[in-house]
């Protein structure tokens, strides 16, 4: 082995995994006049409906992995999924196949995948304060479903540029690239790109209607729009960087969507069941220090101030000692540390707490690697790729790990698997180094 873990762990991240599985389908998407089941207008379209179903399908598990899973709360997860599906019949697209996926990220996002898969945080639902509230947010991510967004910012030209594109490769920090390396950490590349402001207005506007449909007061959404342009102007950016990168908050957004609210269209006597939600949610508040502690140390992890990071994540996990994603938050900053051995005893807590949960195994088959143990990261992949395949930076260090137990035909064989995939970057330059110097 000439080159270190750390080294081989620069490749690429879960957002590019998701542009190439999206351009490469291209070839596949004949473009065509559809009618848009909000407008009735008829629009070029290069996905079906069963392509949005499949596209999601395939995406999506990788993403909500990534957001460490839906929450340990069954009755938590229940409750938002719940008030999800109680929406579709009022929705123009209720055939689509929705789930509504409290997801255990702390950092504060929704959003939808094409087919209706549909995430929401925890860190979100700390911001509410009522379940009209809750409702006008899933209103608004099936309103993205509903008008078809992601097939529309796709037929406008996206994927054709990314299929001459190839594999585009974002690089990160060395010392972190290996904690998220096929993960996507927070961000799911082309599925989950900015919607233009005209995409977010129409949202807003299928989010009101479909929540006063529902039967729920318009100030829920109020509710909700009047707390996304608060934090829009927050200085804790941190939390809420993503959720603005992919939903543009704007001052006009923000008046229009009261406008509509208020526009005398809509009952206002309806209910807001906000002591529904503060029952239903009441698990989550009670543990409110911890996630707002976890979000204070990715915060330190985003400015590479790890150990700062470390005590953050340490006092969220006396405060909910047995939360999943805060042990793996934790795995993550010691391994940025370089600090293997105690990463792997945080990664192994997190596989126990949830063993449903695929992303453990990633994290600790890099704590293994960092400590040499070979046949442990092979074992750690292997786990994750039967539980979630599909991506490509598992397949290469499952061959890493051959290559470390000297199993060079096994190591070759997923190499090649590898390099069919994924063209550019250093994982791909030492898979086709060690091919070429076993094939001399």
């Amino acid at each position: 082995m000439t080159r270190s873990v750390c080294e081989m762990s620069v490749c690429l991240l879960r957002r590019d995994f998701l542009y190439l599985g999206v351009a490469a389908g291209t070839l596949a998407f004949l473009p065509g006049c559809s009618k848009n089941p909000v407008t009735g207008r008829r629009e070029l379209m290069l996905m079906s409906a069963s392509q949005e179903v499949d596209i999601d399908r395939e995406n999506a598990p990788h993403q909500i992995s990534a957001d460490y899973g839906v929450v340990q709360d069954a009755r938590l997860a229940e409750y938002v999924s719940g008030v999800g599906q109680a929406m579709v019949p009022r929705t123009h697209r209720p055939d689509m196949p929705y789930s509504f996926n409290c997801l255990g990220a702390t950092y504060i996002n929704a959003y939808a995948f094409p087919g209706g898969t549909i995430g929401i945080t925890r860190g979100i639902l700390l911001t509410m304060e009522s379940e009209a509230e809750l409702a006008a947010l899933i209103g608004h991510e099936i309103g993205h479903v509903s008008a078809r967004h992601t097939s529309q910012r796709m037929s406008r030209g996206m994927l054709a540029s990314l299929a001459v594109a190839g594999a585009a490769v974002a690089f990160v920090d060395e010392r972190y690239a290996g904690v998220a390396a096929g993960l996507g950490a927070i961000g799911a590349g082309v599925l989950l790109a900015s919607y233009g402001r005209d995409q977010e207005r129409e949202a807003d506007a299928l989010g009101l209607e479909y929540t006063v449909r529902s039967g729920y007061s318009p100030e829920g959404f109020v509710g909700l729009m009047s707390m996304l342009n608060d934090l829009s102007g927050s200085r804790e950016y941190n939390r809420v960087e993503l959720l603005f990168s992919t939903h543009p908050m704007s001052r006009e957004r923000y008046e229009t969507a009261l406008r509509q609210a208020r526009s005398g269209r809509y009952d206002a006597s309806k209910p807001l069941h906000r002591e529904r939600y503060m029952d239903n949610t009441a698990s989550l508040r009670a543990i409110r220090g911890a996630i707002e502690a976890t979000q204070r140390g990715d915060a330190e992890m985003a400015g590479k101030r790890y150990d700062k990071a470390q005590e953050h994540y340490a006092t969220a996990l006396k405060i909910a000692p047995r939360d999943y994603a805060t042990h793996l938050m934790m795995a993550k900053c010691l391994l940025a540390q370089e600090k293997p051995a105690e990463a792997a005893v945080y990664a192994r807590n997190g596989r126990d707490l949830s063993p449903a949960e695929p992303q453990a195994h990633h994290v600790l088959g890099f704590a293994s690697l960092q400590q040499g143990q070979f046949e442990q990261s092979l074992q750690a992949f292997s786990s994750y790729q039967q539980m979630l395949p599909g991506n490509p930076n598992t397949i290469f260090f499952i061959g890493y790990s051959h290559e470390g137990l000297g199993n060079r035909p096994a190591a070759a064989q997923h190499y090649e698997a590898f390099l069919k995939q994924v063209q550019d970057g250093p994982n791909a330059q030492h898979a086709r180094q060690r091919l070429a110097q076993w094939s001399s």
